[in-house]
């Protein structure tokens, strides 16, 4: 069965539309399409390498009040990418559940676990230096991931292992992120539920 939705997000802040398609590995048949526009540039970036390296189809359209700072931005948009991320995958069963992700940018290092169980949590650790990656203010990166892991439901760790330049620690990041993504979500031939519980 195909993974794909759509959703819109409209509030006083933002107005988003996001569609997703979970299954556009190499190998599957299906063309992988990318058309990120947020209004920050280096947020776009972010996000197609996480659609690209998560073999996934992503169509994320954002106009929100950027006159003000880039915070509902930032925020509305990883909180709408979780919603039809979580939407897309349906219920969690006949999947590996658990991804792990490490990606190498140059010098820096990145790290990334995640478990599709329906217990939000987020923990990160990026050490992230500058006050802006382009106009991204770096203090809205790790508020990025834990909305995304609130939205989708997801238990998610993190961490930036080494690294000096923040551009490459933020984008290992999230390029980790995209492969423990696309591990975790990987079929796994059957329709059993992943847990102990029998129940996620």
């Amino acid at each position: 069965m195909s993974r794909q939705a759509s959703i819109s997000r409209k509030t006083s802040e933002t107005e988003i539309e996001v569609s997703i398609n979970l299954d556009c590995q190499p190998g599957s048949g299906v063309a992988q399409t990318i058309d990120v526009s947020t209004g920050i540039g280096f947020l776009d970036h972010m996000f197609t390498a996480l659609a690209k390296h998560g073999g996934m189809s992503l169509t994320l359209k954002c106009k929100g009040d950027l006159w003000i700072d880039d915070h509902h931005t930032a925020e509305d948009c990883a909180i709408a990418l979780g919603t039809v991320f979580k939407e897309a995958l349906g219920e969690v069963r006949g999947i590996k559940r658990y991804g792990t992700g490490f990606a190498p940018l140059d010098e820096a290092l990145s790290r990334a676990v995640i478990d599709i169980c329906s217990r939000p949590y987020c923990v990160t650790d990026l050490h992230l230096q500058r006050e802006k990656i382009g106009d991204l203010s770096t203090e809205m990166i790790p508020h990025i991931f834990y909305s995304f892991a609130m939205a989708s439901g997801c238990t998610l760790h993190v961490d930036v292992l080494r690294g000096e330049n923040d551009h490459h620690r933020a984008e290992s990041a999230f390029k980790a992120l995209a492969l423990a993504i696309r591990q975790a979500i990987e079929r796994t031939g059957g329709n059993d539920v992943p847990s102990t519980k029998g129940v996620l």
